[in-house]
């Protein structure tokens, strides 16, 4: 199947229907490893045609605000709802044509040749006529004086209009940069695991390898490459050497700072990623659970302990609804990698433009609450915990922390004192791009010692 129409089916997922990329590149089986044509020739031609469909998905969906603007002005009538595929199929022709290295003869009749996999003939003379048009009114489509004043801004930084006004809100002095920021590229990014070697022994496997590649300057464990790969490629990936996670990311379990016999639990733990990060900076934990309510996703946290032999106790359930699986047992640290807006992680996860829309911060700030209301007293006194999120946004972090405080007497906010990021009112924030690494969120809350201790 041509690629340009496996990317416009998949991009029709996401941006029509509300899909996450993520799922529908693992699902898609021109994307899969198996069932690989035989001969060497046709077996790149499947990992080429696989790098053109990611790229393209990746682009369209990091610029739709923008290639929206000027399919507006391109289509005499909007496309029926029915038509998603070819909607997307036009994005990712303009694509091509203003931000792809592909000759815009080629970009055009490839892009026009896909709508036969899409079985739609009638739209062949549409998506050539389009593109076309663009081609010669491109100086004008891009003109920003040419648009109304609310779609200036769009137009430059490709992001909805919501979501630029919260950014210009919550970040008045550094909202161009955090806008500029998520649509680069995310640099692939390693965790060492330490129980295996430390950092220095695996940069120098890597040197090997003829893998070019960084010590991150914050996270001990992290080892940035200069240019992505399959993780096949990466020396003792397999045997559990090493897993990908942003630098950001790995602060959580320096942070958490868990300690032998301590119990711990983390919560919206899928998929994983911190938990066994936090199994490989401590040992000799008495017990780790982790717990999410995504079935699928509980599977990714299984998958990755075993990957890299590690054991925990590993738990499908609503975290807020502690009755239906707590043991009764208190924990000395817990990790609430709360769910969220995602909009630190928008580079490494474009999509967050298209599927977030504006009444869903307010309705992950109430579920925020829910979650940390209910686990605290799960936690004993003069213990820890670690809220985390991928977010910019105040509401989900500094302000969300400062309504637990003033409604938890037996919470005290403990400042973090690291380097890295900046100073929140509460917490430390770190803003996409900081030091190459994703936007995130932590602040650390003990819980008092009881008066009869």
């Amino acid at each position: 199947m041509n690629p340009r129409a496996v990317a416009a089916t998949i991009l029709a997922r996401v941006i029509h229907d509300r899909q996450s990329l993520t799922d529908e590149l693992r699902r898609n089986p021109a994307l899969l490893n198996e069932g690989h044509s035989r001969g060497q020739k046709s077996g790149q031609d499947r990992v080429q045609n696989a790098s053109l469909i990611q790229e393209l998905c990746y682009g369209v969906l990091r610029f739709q605000a923008r290639l929206e603007l000027w399919l507006t002005r391109l289509l005499d009538k909007p496309l029926k709802g029915k038509d998603a595929d070819i909607h997307a199929l036009i994005l990712l022709g303009l694509y091509q044509l203003d931000l792809m290295r592909v000759p815009d003869h080629a970009a055009v009749s490839e892009t026009v040749a896909a709508v036969r996999d899409l079985k739609k003939p009638w739209a062949k003379n549409l998506v050539n006529a389009v593109l076309r048009n663009f081609l010669r009114q491109a100086e004008t489509l891009k003109r920003s004086e040419t648009y109304a004043v609310e779609d200036q801004e769009v137009l430059q930084y490709a992001h909805p209009r919501w979501l630029i006004q919260q950014m210009q809100q919550a970040w008045p002095q550094q909202w161009q940069d955090i806008l500029q920021a998520n649509n680069q590229h995310a640099p692939m990014t390693l965790r060492v695991n330490q129980r295996q070697q430390d950092r220095q022994a695996y940069h120098k496997q890597l040197q090997q390898h003829a893998i070019e590649a960084v010590l991150g300057r914050h996270a001990r464990t992290a080892i940035q490459l200069l240019k992505a790969c399959n993780v096949e490629q990466l020396p003792g990936f397999a045997a559990g050497q090493v897993s990908v996670q942003d630098e950001a990311a790995q602060l959580a379990a320096e942070l958490l700072d868990a300690q032998p016999g301590q119990r711990v639990l983390d919560v919206c733990a899928a998929p994983g990623g911190k938990t066994c990060h936090i199994l490989e900076a401590q040992t000799a934990l008495q017990e780790l659970v982790a717990i999410d309510i995504d079935p699928r996703r509980v599977e990714r946290i299984q998958e990755n302990l075993e990957r890299l032999h590690l054991s925990a106790t590993v738990v499908c359930a609503d975290a807020s609804s502690t009755d239906t699986w707590w043991d009764g047992k208190p924990f000395d640290r817990i990790l609430l990698d709360a769910p969220c807006s995602a909009t630190g992680v928008i580079r490494r996860h474009p999509d967050i433009k298209v599927l977030r829309q504006p009444g869903d911060v307010a309705a992950l700030v109430r579920t925020q609450q829910q979650i940390l209301r209910s686990i605290w007293p799960l936690l004993t006194p003069g213990g820890m915990l670690l809220y985390a999120t991928c977010s910019v946004l105040p509401q989900e972090n500094s302000d969300q922390i400062q309504v637990f405080l003033d409604q938890a007497q037996d919470a005290v906010h403990c400042p973090i004192t690291q380097s890295w990021g900046m100073a929140a009112t509460i917490g430390r924030q770190i803003l996409p791009g900081s030091d190459n690494m994703d936007g995130f969120y932590y602040a650390l809350i003990k819980k008092a010692e009881s008066e009869t201790q």
